[in-house]
């Protein structure tokens, strides 16, 4: 059962995002989801809710873990193929600790900077790959889909690569953006404290896998880097730990 801010929260998301819109009107209503329920008291209150155990916290627990890029993944509120409501806390370093593939994702999204400031890179591929005096960077690309094992990622080698940057931005405390389901992208924390984005996946139509792109030097074949991104759900005492720390960094 949910308590009020979390009835208020699905009532926001079921009356705004019709999965039947073109991609391109799902993510101005995500935008404009995100950005309302990202509001410092309306977001402290909503997380501040779910650490007392309103909600599902067993089943969103299960689909929250550590990032192994170095930001946390807090499912706030489950909607099933509709959309998924998350928390991301970035933590400083995550650049120089390690860059996130350039990637894609299965659906529509929207992301609002709740606290601190976010690096964001989209990139386009290129067509050829055989040219090496091409501008661009080389990757070695995989397919990412879910594994028959719970809670892993499974990376299938798709084959040489070559990408060009398109864009770098950073996005501070109350703004934020959208991407449709096939923008490559890769984010970054970019501010000396932690970060907080409020981040929505929307839309019943579901790619069944996503894009990966990892440096060419770095890729090591499907079964090392599968390894290196095993899931590791929180348990329900973990999940709703990390809830009231959320809670706390929202109220200074």
């Amino acid at each position: 059962m949910g308590g009020r801010h979390v009835h208020r929260a699905r009532h926001l998301l079921e009356g705004t995002l019709d999965a039947a819109l073109p991609e391109e009107q799902l993510v101005r209503a995500a935008r404009a989801v995100v950005a309302e329920l990202g509001s410092p008291e309306r977001l402290f209150d909503l997380v501040r809710e779910l650490a007392t155990g309103v909600g599902a916290p067993s089943a969103c627990a299960l689909l929250s873990y550590r990032h192994v890029l170095g930001f946390d993944k807090l499912l706030l509120i489950d909607g099933g193929p509709g959309h998924m409501l998350r928390a991301h806390v970035w933590h400083p370093g995550t650049r120089s600790a390690g860059r996130e593939d350039i990637h894609n994702h299965r659906s529509p999204l929207a992301s609002y900077v709740v606290r601190g400031r976010l690096g964001m890179e989209l990139y386009e591929p290129l067509r050829s790959t055989a040219n090496p005096g091409e501008s661009g960077v080389a990757a070695s690309w995989f397919r990412e889909s879910l594994s028959d094992v719970e809670g892993h990622w499974l990376l299938e080698p798709a084959g040489p690569a070559r990408l060009r940057l398109t864009q770098t931005a950073e996005y501070g405390t109350g703004s934020g953006y959208g991407l449709p389901s096939y923008a490559l992208h890769r984010a970054w924390c970019a501010s000396a404290g932690t970060a907080v984005t409020l981040f929505l996946e929307t839309g019943a139509g579901r790619r069944r896998y996503t894009d990966v792109f990892a440096d060419a030097t770095d890729a090591t074949g499907s079964g090392g880097r599968a390894e290196a991104v095993v899931k590791r759900p929180m348990d329900v005492k973990d999940y709703l730990a990390e809830l009231e720390s959320l809670a706390e960094l929202l109220s200074r």
